[in-house]
C-alpha cells in the first residue's frame, strides 16, 4: 500500500514511516523543515523528502492512506488536495488504533513518568520473550524505531500522550487508544496553551479513563489526589488497580527496590522512578506476567534516553542530562539526584523552553523546584517569546517564580556556559534538564570539558 505522511519528520512520524516502509508498503512523505535525528533516520531509509515544503502534486489517487502529523496546519495544501480527491486521512494514533484492534491495549498515562513506565514495560516483555507492538516518545536502547508494528502480536504497548491529535483533530491523542490496559501515573497542569485551565486539563485523563475497554483494567497512581478522584468515580465494570512507590532503599553501592522476598539491585534511582516501576509491575501482572518473572526481568533495565541519562563520571563528576521541563518533572529530578548523591555539590542547570514555562502566568509553578540544588542555573533565549507570542519574561522574573537564593539566570548561552567552566563546586554532580537545546550548547562536550 502506498502511504503519503504529512510532516514526516516528527518524532514519532518518522519512526511510523520507517516501521511501515519496514513491513514493505510504499512511503512518501513531505515537510517543511526535517531536522536530526529524524533526518538522517530517514535519510538512512531512502525516505527523507528531496524538496522540503508543501507538495500538492504529490498527492494522487493511488494513495491509500495519508497519515496527518500535528505539525501541519488546517490549510496545508497537500492535506486540502487529499480531502478533494477523497482520500482516507488518519493521524498517527487514530492509525495504531486501528492496527492495534485485535491486540491487548497497554496504555500509560499521565503528566509525567510516561516514557519510562512504557519502557519499562517494554524490557519487561521484550526479555521474555513476549511479542508485542510499541510506541514510545523517545529513543529506548535496544530499539532501532520507537514504533513497531506487526501481524502476530498479542500485546501492544503505547506511550499515551495527552496532546493534540492533529490540526483537524483537537482531541487528545490518548482518547484514541481505547485501553483494555490503562495507566495513570499522576497529574500535574502542563500545555497551557491547549489546555487553559486545570479544570480542563484534568477532565482529558477523565475522559482516558472512560475509554478504557469494557471489562478493562485501570492502574492508578494512589498518592495522587486527582488520579485516586478519577478512578474511584470511573465505570464499575472496570478493575481498579492502586499503586504507590515501590519500597526501596539505597547504600554506597547501590540503589535497591525491596519486596517482601527479595532485593533487587537497580541500574536506575530516584523515588519518581519508584514510582514508575510500581506502575510497570502492577501493568505487567495484569497482562499476565508473573511478580517473579517481572522481577527477574527488570533488574537488568537501565533506563531511557534523556531520563537521568548519564552523559560522563569519572573521578572528578558525573554528568546527567535529562528531559525535564514541567515543574513536577524538574523537581522530582532534581530530588532524586541530591538524595543519590549526598554531601555532593549538585548544580542543577534549567532551560525554559515549552510555552507553559515561558508563560508569566505558569511561572510560580516552578517554586522550589530547584531548592536542593547547591546552585541553580536557569536558561531562556529570549527569541522563543516571538516565536511563542508570549510577553517577554525577565530575569528578576524567574528569579521571584523560582525562589531561592541559589539561583542564576542567563539569556545568552556562552555566558551562562562561561560561568558554569569558571565554577569550582568541589566534586561536582551536574545536572542540566531541558526540551531544548540550551541554546546550541552541545552538553557532551561542556561535560568532557567539566569533568576533564
Amino acid at each position: 500500500m502506498r502511504i503519503h505522511f504529512i510532516a514526516i519528520g516528527g518524532a514519532v512520524m518518522h519512526n511510523l514511516a520507517i516501521a511501515l516502509h519496514r513491513k514493505g508498503h510504499n512511503i512518501t512523505g513531505s515537510d517543511d523543515e526535517i531536522f536530526e535525528p529524524s533526518r538522517s533516520r530517514l535519510a538512512a531509509q531512502g525516505l527523507l523528502p528531496e524538496v522540503p515544503g508543501w507538495h500538492p502534486d504529490k498527492i494522487t489517487p493511488d494513495i491509500g492512506i495519508v497519515i496527518l502529523g500535528m505539525h501541519a496546519r488546517a490549510e496545508n495544501p497537500e492535506l486540502l488536495r487529499a480531502a478533494e480527491l477523497g482520500l482516507k486521512i488518519m493521524s498517527f494514533p487514530e492509525f495504531l488504533r486501528e492496527q492495534t484492534g485485535n491486540k491487548k491495549r497497554i496504555v500509560i498515562a499521565g503528566s509525567h513518568g510516561k516514557t519510562t513506565t512504557t519502557a519499562m514495560i517494554m524490557h519487561v516483555m521484550k526479555t521474555l520473550g513476549i511479542r508485542f507492538d510499541y510506541m514510545v516518545g523517545s529513543s529506548i536502547e535496544g530499539y532501532e524505531t520507537m514504533v513497531s508494528l506487526s501481524d502476530d502480536s498479542e500485546f501492544a504497548v503505547l506511550e499515551g500522550d495527552e496532546y493534540l491529535t492533529s490540526p483537524i483533530d483537537r482531541r487528545p491523542k490518548f482518547h484514541l487508544y481505547m485501553p483494555d490496559i490503562a495507566v495513570l501515573n499522576g497529574i500535574a497542569w502542563d500545555h497551557m496553551n491547549v489546555f487553559p485551565t486545570f479544570d480542563n486539563y484534568v477532565e482529558q485523563f477523565r475522559i482516558f479513563a472512560d475509554k478504557i475497554s469494557p471489562g478493562g483494567t485501570l492502574v492508578y497512581f494512589e498518592d495522587d489526589e486527582e488520579v485516586k478522584k478519577i478512578a474511584e468515580s470511573s465505570r464499575g465494570d472496570i478493575k481498579k488497580i492502586p499503586y504507590s512507590v515501590h519500597a526501596h532503599f539505597q547504600n554506597a553501592a547501590g540503589f535497591y527496590a525491596v519486596t517482601l522476598s527479595r532485593t533487587i539491585p537497580l541500574h536506575f534511582f530516584g523515588w519518581h522512578n519508584m514510582q514508575n516501576l510500581s506502575a510497570a509491575r502492577e501493568a505487567c501482572l495484569a497482562a499476565g506476567i508473573s511478580e517473579d518473572r517481572f522481577y527477574d526481568a527488570i533488574a537488568s533495565f537501565s533506563g531511557t534516553s534523556g531520563r537521568l541519562q548519564l552523559i560522563k563520571e569519572n573521578e572528578k563528576g558525573i554528568f546527567f542530562y535529562d528531559f525535564a521541563h514541567s515543574p513536577s518533572k524538574v523537581k522530582a529530578t532534581v530530588e532524586a539526584v541530591a538524595e543519590r548523591f549526598p554531601g555532593r555539590n549538585l548544580v542543577a542547570c534549567f532551560e525554559l523552553h515549552t510555552f507553559s514555562s515561558l508563560s508569566r502566568s505558569f511561572l510560580p509553578f516552578y517554586k522550589g523546584s530547584l531548592e536542593k540544588a547547591t546552585n541553580a542555573i536557569v536558561y531562556f533565549n529570549p527569541r522563543q517569546f516571538d516565536l511563542k507570542k508570549l510577553d517577554p519574561l525577565s530575569p528578576d522574573m524567574i528569579k521571584e517564580g523560582f525562589g531561592g537564593n541559589n539561583l542564576t539566570v542567563y539569556d545568552d548561552p556562552d555566558m551562562m556556559t562561561d560561568h558554569i567552566k569558571k565554577m569550582k563546586p568541589g566534586f561536582p554532580v551536574w545536572l542540566f534538564m531541558s526540551s531544548g537545546d540550551f541554546g546550541g550548547c552541545n552538553l557532551k562536550l561542556l561535560a568532557e570539558e567539566l569533568l576533564a
